[in-house]
């Protein structure tokens, strides 16, 4: 008799269960025909397993199955000149992934939860102190991991190369080598020397942030002739990466240079990368790297060059959107002098410190001057306004040198003479702030006057230097966004002063100015990029701009109402037709009676990116 064995039916009769050796039932149960099951797990499992010949069968050609489909996929990738099955990562279990799709596919609607789950314990090294902040304060009481950010985890992503563009077999691995090869080689060296891209090849970078290689290959096809297929395939597989890392917990450092490469090339989406970018570097702490690196802390070198970029990152769009920047100057900010005697520190790290230092200045001037568009300067504004001026030169003679020692084998003088490029259109900036809500009938002081002349040949220069300087014109492909800002800010500043202070005692020609735009346009044209790169249609724009003025100056048009002072310049002159611009209002082209402050947008000249269909 098996004693140990304990039926369901004979427990709940409270009966002694008699079972003989090799019997599948108990003597009662088979009698009573019950079922005979038993409360021993162990049992049970081993019954069970040991019984049922058919799940033996199912396991052993499971598994057969699995090794013949396993060889299968090993001799497609090898035929394909993919990476071998071992390099890409588990897929969770259908139980452990699993999310209810809402009807439009998008975002789960259902089966998300909060997660709840307790710290197990806490590093020594990161015991709280006795002054934290508040939220640290509750996780010291709470334990709740979602309340704070584990750093170990995002400082390290997942081995194994992530889903990606390539892993989804939207695109071959020859091409993307060519892109990955085409940005590191040009376009990474735009970026203050190459900082934003640490991976020599695209294997690494695909296994360290899919987010990273696939901003890569998107900003790399943006800038080729002839990839406007591809760059809607990386911009489509990028835009949701970008979607599932906006709620993800754990980042890299890649994926923040991921963000920031997307932002500085990508005009649509440069706003929200940038501040996306910013709260992801804060959770990580990286904005008190700065602190930590100068107090000898060498690890924290990559961390705080990151912040620096961003810092730069984050300014561009302040200016070029007239928007208030995120990232405010601090005491590690400041203190880049000491930063730059880092051994770690190289070439490209002085150029951009270079522009950490200018936006220190213009970020001043911002706050200082304010940005109310109805709002003029004051006479005793420009006093403090020279003072600025001053800050810019001696920005210009500190830098200038630095930056061109020695010059960059891939980008030529670029280096040293972006400075000077920065320096112009930094004054005209400036000093364009001297017609803003003024008319045009209104009589000028002389130091109003002033500053509208230093505008407008800064302006000019900033053009000229476009034109004229070999490295700059080759840089027209490859530089971010905030360059070709820059030139479509000052074209279009000089056809409004030429448009509305034509008759004014300021320093402007009408011809010199046209030829200079149409210059421009010229050069602007012929470069050699994507259909969607932004250069082509900044020249559509002011090509249409330049024939509205051009009707207006020989009386062509019936459509100007010349005894109407202080006319808007786009609205009435130089507006495309709405399938060219359709939207325009962002760059400060309402041109009322009073100067409009002309804050900078890059909705200006927007771009058709492709439109992503709902799953």
């Amino acid at each position: 008799m098996v004693t140990d064995w304990i039926g369901n039916e004979c427990k709940k009769h409270k009966v002694r269960c008699e079972r003989r050796p090799g019997d599948a039932t108990c003597a009662r149960c088979r009698r009573h025909s019950f079922k005979c099951t038993s409360n021993n797990y162990l049992q049970r499992f081993l019954e069970d397993d040991s019984e049922q010949e058919t799940q033996l069968f199912w396991k052993r050609s499971a598994s057969a199955k699995t090794s013949q489909l396993q060889a299968a996929v090993d001799d497609l990738l090898r035929h394909s000149n993919l990476q071998d099955l071992s390099h890409y990562r588990l897929s969770q279990t259908p139980s452990s992934s699993y999310c209810r799709q809402g009807p439009s596919g998008g975002l789960p609607t259902e089966g998300v939860t909060m997660a709840m789950t307790r710290e197990n314990s806490q590093d020594p090294d990161t015991e709280p102190g006795l002054i934290s902040a508040p939220m640290g304060s509750l996780f010291e009481v709470t334990k709740l991991r979602n309340l704070r950010s584990n750093l170990r985890m995002q400082l390290h992503s997942a081995s194994g190369v992530e889903d990606d563009v390539i892993s989804r077999g939207l695109l071959p691995l020859e091409e993307a080598e060519k892109l990955f090869e085409f940005f590191s080689r040009r376009m990474n060296h735009f970026l203050w020397g190459g900082i934003s891209l640490v991976h020599s090849d695209l294997a690494s970078t695909r296994r360290s942030s899919s987010l990273l290689s696939t901003a890569i290959l998107v900003v790399a096809a943006l800038h080729i002739p002839g990839r406007n297929d591809i760059f809607d395939t990386c911009y489509a597989t990028f835009v949701s990466t970008l979607s599932s890392t906006t709620f993800r917990r754990y980042h890299s450092l890649d994926d923040i240079r991921g963000l920031a490469i997307g932002a500085f090339w990508l005009s649509d989406l440069s706003w929200m990368l940038s501040g996306l970018a910013v709260r992801i570097a804060t959770e990580m702490d990286l904005h008190h790297s700065l602190r930590k690196l100068l107090r000898g802390k060498l690890d924290q070198f990559d961390g705080a060059q990151l912040w620096y970029l961003l810092y730069v990152c984050d300014h561009h769009f302040s200016i070029a959107y007239n928007r208030p920047a995120v990232i405010h100057g601090s005491e590690g900010i400041a203190n880049f002098a000491e930063y730059l005697q880092n051994p770690s520190a190289g070439p490209g790290d002085v150029r951009l410190i270079a522009q950490v230092a200018l936006f220190q200045s213009l970020t001043n001037a911002y706050y200082m001057f304010g940005t109310d568009v109805e709002q003029p300067l004051r006479e005793a504004d420009f006093r403090l306004l020279r003072h600025f001026n001053i800050e810019i030169e001696t920005w210009r003679m500190e830098w200038e040198p630095q930056s061109g020692m020695p010059d960059n084998p891939y980008v030529g003088t670029y280096p040293s003479k972006g400075v000077v490029l920065h320096y112009y259109f930094a004054i005209f900036h400036l000093n364009s702030l001297s017609l803003r809500a003024i008319s045009s009938d209104a009589n000028l002081s002389i130091d109003r006057c002033e500053a509208a002349n230093t505008a407008i040949s800064s302006a000019m220069a900033t053009l000229n230097m476009v034109l004229h300087e070999p490295d700059i014109r080759k840089a027209l492909v490859g530089v971010p966004l905030f360059t070709h800002t820059m030139v479509a800010f000052s074209a279009v500043f000089l056809l409004k002063v030429a448009w509305k202070w034509g008759s004014a005692p300021l320093n402007i020609d009408h011809h010199q100015v046209l030829g200079l735009v149409q210059d421009v346009i010229d050069v602007l044209s012929n470069v050699k990029a994507s259909d969607k790169h932004l250069t082509y249609h900044i020249a559509k724009g002011l090509k249409k701009m330049l024939a509205k003025f051009r009707s207006r100056e020989i009386g062509a048009s019936s459509n100007f109402d010349f005894a109407t002072k202080g006319m808007d310049v786009v609205e009435t002159a130089c507006l495309p037709p709405e399938s060219a611009l359709q939207s325009v209002e962002g760059f400060g082209v309402d041109f009322p009676e009073t100067w409009n402050e002309f804050p900078v947008s890059l909705d200006f000249f927007p771009v058709s990116f492709p439109q992503l269909p709902h799953e």
